[in-house]
Order: structure tokens, then C-alpha cells, then sequence
């Protein structure tokens, strides 16, 4: 009988530690943009910032928010949705004053999940870009991201020791076949929040950073051709293996948090190592048993 008791107890611990909640963000305000749907790492951020005690609003464009279920996530998180163009200074200062509104007061972080590509949608060859589109990418993937800054801080919404956090992606340092144009619009994204990370932590101590999520399947990143090879490959190049959407928005709620107050203006690779590793043993013998066939 006591055996059984401690079994039992073992498992409702391990149970309870699964859930665990440390309110990390109990009291906080924000704005979390680009939740399509559940596969979404926005969609995570969301979930686990309502766990952690946190209140927000959500937002997309209006035609993602025809496309997805954002409406079932705001109601899960009991809260409400605002339609933003991220590239319409307009809608961004709308944005910010019905949050204020609805929020009770300024914000304490912002999650910048925004990136499209018409030429990696239309599956134009890097060589034969459309430029109007690739300004579009540019302004959609990076520029928006300085908008949303921008437009927040003369609207005033930030709270003093704020966090402002946008996702990125490797292909900004590194080359990657089929990323395209996108690549351009994450090194401008990543070099934004250098700037304007610098701009703002002189003024009110808020903190910009980056991360550099692992390839994820999303909804938007297994549009990209050849998506489910370079997944398998990438985790075989990490030697703690891909991070999960639910991994990246946890590390993202710690960005969030007090915790994190003087880590600013970085790009923090969230990716399982692989921003580190040059080559593994696994590649290798790939490698070998394919020159030997």
C-alpha cells in the first residue's frame, strides 16, 4: 500500500512539474503580433504569456486574420484581437492606443512575429527577383520592425524597462538555398534592433533583441521549397537538436521577464547549437556512405 502511494505520488509530482508556472510575467501588458495558428510560435508566445500571467493583445493583418484562428486563441486567452498592417504607420498608432485602452495602461514587451516573401511565395529564383516584391519583403520582414518601435515610442505606449523581441532567422549571416530574399529582410531586421535597441535603452531602459529560432514547421516556413530535408538536416547538425515552437516561446517569455533586464541589442540564437557547428559525425558519415555507393 505505501508502495503504491509513493508511485502515485511520484506521478502527480512529475505531473504538477510538467505544468509548472513560475508567473513570470504576473502584471505585465503586451502586444503579440503574427499568431496565424497553433503551429505559429506567436501562437505559443500567446499561450504560455497567458500562463505566466500576463495580459495582451493580439494582432495580425487583416487577411491573416481571414486565414487563421486567431479568434480561437484570443478567446483561450481571454482577450481581443486588433487588425494591424504592420507597414501602415496609421494602423500601428491605432494599434497601440486601443491597446493602451483596452490594456489599461502602457505595454511591457512586444513579439515582432512578421515575414513574408512574394518571391519566395511565387517561387522566383534569387537571380530573377522581382524587385517590387522584394522591397514588399523587405518592408513586410524588416522595416515593419522599426515602424512598430517608431510608431510606439511617439505614441508613448512603452513602459519604462520594456521588452521588444523579434523572431529571425540564421539565413541573415549565412547563405541557405531557397531562402531568397528573405535573407536581406533578417539582416535589416536584426541590425533595427542594434539601433534602435540603442536608441531606446538611453531613453527609457527598454531592451531590443532578436532570436534566431531553429527552422520550425510553421505554416509560413514549410511553404519554403525543400523545407522538410533542410528540417531533418538541421537537426542532425544541432547537438542538442531542433528547438520546438513551444522551446522558442518559453526562452522568449524569459526576454520577457524581469530576469533578462540588461540583455539588449543581441541575436540570440535559440537553434540547438547549430549556429555553433561547423559539421557532425552523422553529416560525415552521410557523406561517406553516399561516395562509397
Amino acid at each position: 500500500m505505501l508502495r503504491d502511494l509513493f508511485i502515485n505520488f511520484n506521478i502527480f509530482a512529475k505531473k504538477i512539474n510538467l505544468n509548472t508556472m513560475y508567473n513570470l510575467l504576473k502584471g505585465k501588458k503586451g502586444i503579440i503580433t503574427g499568431a496565424l495558428d497553433e503551429n505559429s510560435i506567436a501562437w505559443k508566445v500567446a499561450q504560455t504569456a497567458h500562463q505566466e500571467g500576463a495580459s495582451f493583445v493580439l494582432t495580425n493583418a487583416p487577411v491573416a486574420l481571414r486565414m487563421g484562428k486567431i479568434k480561437e486563441l484570443a478567446e483561450q486567452c481571454q482577450t481581443i484581437v486588433i487588425p494591424a498592417d504592420a507597414t501602415s504607420e496609421e494602423d500601428l498608432k491605432n494599434l497601440y492606443e486601443k491597446s493602451m485602452e483596452h490594456l489599461g495602461g502602457k505595454v511591457d514587451f512586444v513579439l515582432h512575429s512578421i515575414g513574408m516573401s512574394p518571391n519566395v511565395r511565387k517561387n522566383r529564383a534569387y537571380n530573377d527577383l522581382n524587385y517590387t516584391w522584394f522591397q514588399q519583403s523587405l518592408d513586410i520582414s524588416g522595416l515593419s520592425f522599426h515602424k512598430m518601435m517608431q510608431v510606439g515610442e511617439k505614441t508613448d505606449a512603452f513602459n519604462d524597462y520594456a521588452s521588444i523581441v523579434a523572431l529571425t532567422y540564421i539565413a541573415a549571416q549565412r547563405v541557405f538555398p531557397d531562402y531568397s530574399d528573405m535573407a536581406q529582410a533578417k539582416s535589416l531586421l536584426e541590425s533595427i534592433a542594434r539601433s534602435y535597441g540603442y536608441v531606446l535603452g538611453k531613453s527609457k531602459r527598454i531592451r531590443v533583441n532578436t532570436v534566431s529560432q531553429s527552422p520550425t514547421p510553421t505554416t509560413a516556413g514549410t511553404g519554403i521549397s525543400g523545407f522538410d530535408a533542410f528540417l531533418s538536416y538541421a537537426d542532425q547538425m544541432s547537438p542538442l537538436g531542433n528547438a520546438s515552437a513551444q522551446e522558442c516561446a518559453d526562452y522568449i517569455i524569459t526576454l520577457f521577464s524581469d530576469l533578462t533586464r540588461r540583455v539588449t541589442m543581441q541575436n540570440l540564437f535559440h537553434d540547438g547549437g547549430f549556429s555553433a557547428v561547423g559539421v557532425t559525425q552523422e553529416i560525415m558519415d552521410l557523406v561517406l556512405k553516399s561516395n562509397n555507393q
